[in-house]
This record gives structure tokens, C-alpha cells and sequence, in this order.
């Protein structure tokens, strides 16, 4: 599929609720809001017709216009509660930005504020590998390392058991097959994919892979100030 004319909406989900840390979205990191961070990355990529960001705040709607981003109106509480669908959040998002700019678009780009570290070029890159497939959506993911699936176990009981039976106990790392997780930083899907099958992957997703630095995905306190050490550490770097 070529999507070189193709129109490209990003999508930012940031409601107000957050029970991990409280008012999350726009929690200070590095001296601004958490969503400044995403909205930066997703302009700086020059790669989409709006950046929208969809909320259930005045508050967060006032910091997404001032940094660049629009917010032409607030989610309904049906689509704000904690086990809201993103699959319905974004789909409702898309669906309003096309009534009110008068035509549809061709691709949607959810891009979640707890993803800091992602940046314009892994934008921009997750684009051209879908540019170049037949791929109904991307996803971005991580490689994961001691987190993997046949090290894991489950309490059955009052007995410890293998999550995935192996015959070896405790493999080392290097004899495991690469595993990977959505890291929540990039989805691209094709418009009717997500509007008409609710689905961020549809038939044929292809993945964009991550490092582990790029993928920090905030849900606490202390991924805050994991990011915010990964991001300084890199500020370093660019004034050294």
C-alpha cells in the first residue's frame, strides 16, 4: 500500500483519571506536562494532517493547545473510565475529527503520552515500513529479555509450576527464541480497519521494533523517574 498521499490523523488519548500516579498525563517531566513530550515527537515528525488529543479535561485541553496539538472537544464519560476500550476512545476521536472537518481520513496513528521517549524518527520510521507492506496496521514492540514467557511460572496450589513446560529448568537466556511486546508507543492502522472492525491490527499487522530505552511506558512513580534519567542522560549526550 502506498500512502505517500495517503492523509494521517495522530491520535492522543490523555484522560483525566489515573490511579498508578495521579493526574499522569500532564505530570511534570523534565519541567513539562508528560503530553507536551508526544505532541513534540508528533509534529516534529511532519508526518500527519492534525495531531488530535482526545480528553475528558478542560485542563489537559488547554495544555494540548498550547503546545500545538488540537482538542476540538471533551470525550463522553462513557469512553473516560478505566476500562474503556482504546479501540472505542480512538474510533470515537476519528469519527468526530472527520464531522467536523468534512472528510474522512486514510490512516490513524494512536500515540500514547505514557510513551516519552518515543520520538519523531520512530514515527516517521513505523510509516515507511508500512508505506513498503500490505499490512493493515503496525504496531511497535520491544524485545523482551528476563521477562520471557518460558521463565515464567504460576502458583497452582501451594506448588510453584512452569507457565510453559520446556523439559529444561531455568534456561539460560541466550537459548530462548526472541520475544516481543507491544510497548504502547506507536499504532498505525488503516482508517476502516479501526472505524468498521474495532481492531488496531486487523488481518496483517507488521511490527516496528524498539529498544528498551525508547519503549519506557509510565504506569508508576518510578517509571517517571526512569524516564526522566533515560531522557536526561540523552540531553547529555546532545550538548557534549
Amino acid at each position: 500500500m502506498n500512502i505517500t498521499n495517503k492523509s494521517i490523523l495522530a491520535v492522543v488519548p490523555a484522560r483525566s483519571g489515573s490511579k498508578g500516579v495521579p493526574k499522569k498525563n500532564i505530570k511534570p517531566l523534565l519541567g513539562e506536562p508528560l503530553i507536551a513530550h508526544t505532541i513534540r515527537s508528533a509534529l516534529q515528525s511532519k508526518s500527519f494532517i492534525d495531531v488530535l488529543v482526545t480528553t475528558d479535561s478542560r485542563e489537559i485541553q488547554d495544555i494540548a493547545l498550547q503546545y500545538g496539538a488540537i482538542a476540538p472537544f471533551l470525550r463522553p464519560k462513557e469512553l473516560s473510565h478505566d476500562t474503556a476500550l482504546a479501540t472505542d476512545t480512538i474510533r470515537h476521536a476519528v469519527l468526530e475529527y472527520e464531522k467536523l472537518v468534512g472528510k474522512r481520513v486514510d490512516l490513524v496513528m494512536m500515540l500514547q503520552p505514557t510513551t516519552p521517549t518515543r520520538k519523531s524518527i520512530h514515527i516517521r520510521e513505523a510509516i515507511n515500513i508500512f508505506n513498503d507492506s500490505d499490512a493493515d496496521a503496525c504496531m511497535s514492540v520491544v524485545q523482551v529479555d528476563n521477562a520471557h514467557p518460558i521463565k515464567m511460572k504460576r502458583i497452582i496450589g501451594e506448588h510453584l509450576v512452569d507457565f510453559i513446560e520446556t523439559g529444561l529448568e531455568n534456561p539460560p537466556r541466550q537459548l530462548l527464541p526472541h520475544v516481543y511486546i507491544v510497548n504502547g508507543a506507536i499504532y498505525l492502522v488503516k482508517r476502516d480497519v479501526l472505524v468498521d472492525l474495532k481492531s488496531f491490527k486487523g488481518k496483517k499487522c507488521i511490527p516496528y521494533c524498539m529498544s528498551t530505552v525508547d519503549s519506557v511506558n509510565i504506569d508508576s512513580e518510578i517509571d517517571f523517574k526512569f524516564a526522566e534519567f533515560v531522557m536526561q542522560e540523552e540531553l547529555n549526550e546532545t550538548d557534549s
